[in-house]
């Protein structure tokens, strides 16, 4: 039995960048080895051809949106239900994984019960197939070293749990805004430990436009993502990975450090993560960010004059 199940919804491979780096990911995660197995879900254009031609499990019979979106919930029940491994690893489509990501895993899984892994990314131009012989990994860490960059502390393109985790998840469209934050807002006020592990895994995004989305908007700006937010319950479930409260460095989960920056975040969540209560956490945001709050207010009252 398989120690990682990686699985994700690809975009349709009718684009032929998308198409290429797409299956660069998914070609880089099966030569993980006999310890990954890798699902692919969802009927986008492509998605059972390529699958076939890999030997990837594919599950077609996604739920989606009345725009015709996967939903995020879908996918993870479909992942858990046609899986044994003890842990299960939603990835994005356009993502390098390392052999490094396995070892994280398992170190995390040694150290912890319930757990949520994440990390940055690095941002890499690719525009060729790539090829996976003995001793790539090497290869293609040197190259992301010397050609990448090393993305914000924003969301995750990953996310690492073991399967008892995450068996509830709001209909959130797939590839839009908000869910990911959502991820480590709900880890977070459940208790579980939310582990950055960007000082021991390196993950490698292949860049690419827009072009797949409509009217080739970045995925932030569409109608959808406002329906993630208020999905995932509001503004103030956007976490980002400075919110993780654990580190995992040299093989050690350890307590996320960050000085008063962090000091000050953690607080001023706190209402949110601990008590769970909305009210305290408008409050609390109001006062560490009054400016916003204003014209957070402004603009909700205004929608509803307009309304």
């Amino acid at each position: 039995m398989s120690l990682l199940t990686v699985f994700t919804a690809p975009k349709p491979f009718t684009n032929d960048h998308i198409a290429c780096i797409q299956r660069n990911a998914i070609r880089s995660w099966l030569s993980l080895g006999a310890a990954v197995e890798v699902i692919l879900i969802g009927e986008e254009d492509g998605l059972a051809e390529t699958a076939a031609e890999l030997g990837v499990k594919h599950l077609p019979q996604v739920r989606r949106n009345s725009h015709g979106t996967p939903l995020v919930s879908s996918i993870f029940d479909l992942a858990r239900q046609h899986s044994h491994s003890p842990l299960l690893a939603y990835v994005n489509a356009d993502i390098l994984l390392l052999p490094d990501v396995v070892t994280a895993a398992q170190q995390v899984a040694d150290q912890a019960e319930r757990f949520l892994i994440v990390g940055q990314r690095w941002d890499l131009d690719v525009r060729q197939p790539l090829d996976f012989p003995a001793g790539w990994e090497a290869q293609l860490r040197a190259r992301t070293l010397s050609e990448g960059r090393l993305h914000p502390r924003g969301g995750s393109d990953y996310f690492i749990y073991p399967r008892a985790c995450f068996q509830h998840i709001p209909d959130f469209a797939i590839g839009r805004a908000g869910w990911d934050n959502w991820m480590i807002y709900e880890a977070r006020q459940r208790g579980w430990a939310v582990v950055d592990a960007t000082p021991s895994v390196m993950i490698v995004h292949q860049e690419h436009d827009y072009s797949h989305l409509p009217q080739g908007q970045p995925h932030y700006r569409l109608p959808e993502t406002g329906e993630n937010v208020r999905l995932a319950g509001g503004q103030r479930t956007i976490f980002t990975l400075i919110d993780s409260d654990r580190q995992l460095v040299a093989g050690q989960v350890t307590r996320q450090s960050g000085g008063w920056q962090k000091f000050w975040r953690e607080t001023e969540i706190w209402p949110l993560v601990r008590l769970h209560s909305g009210l305290l956490a408008n409050l609390s945001y109001a006062a560490f960010h009054p400016r916003k709050a204003y014209w957070e207010l402004r603009a909700w009252l205004s929608g509803r004059l307009k309304g």
